[in-house]
């Protein structure tokens, strides 16, 4: 074998290696991506879950802000009611004093 095609044939053993290496690169990458795009998915499925119970959240505190306004026009119609009563009693009053 002449010294050209040793170095050729080195050349290329060399080539082949380095190609070897680069895969090997590119596929510790495209695993590491992988990885990453498999936790964001768990990340965007953890915002959703908390968007989702948040969303009940606001929904329940509108509920509740609901019923406390509906018992406090239930309480000044029962004031009211009561106001009406009183006077109706305060204008009756003098007409059987005398």
């Amino acid at each position: 074998m002449s010294e050209s095609s040793r170095e050729e044939a080195e050349r290329f053993r060399r080539l082949a290696e380095e190609t070897r290496a680069a895969r090997e690169v590119l596929r510790e990458a495209s695993e590491e991506a992988r990885a990453a795009a498999e936790e964001a998915r768990g990340g965007a499925e953890d915002a959703r879950a908390a968007a989702d119970a948040a969303r009940h959240a606001a929904m329940e505190a509108v509920l509740a802000t609901a019923e406390s306004l509906q018992a406090s026009l239930e309480q000044m119609r029962a004031v009211e009611e009561m106001r009406k009563t009183l006077r109706e009693i305060r204008d009756l009053s003098p007409r059987d004093m005398n």
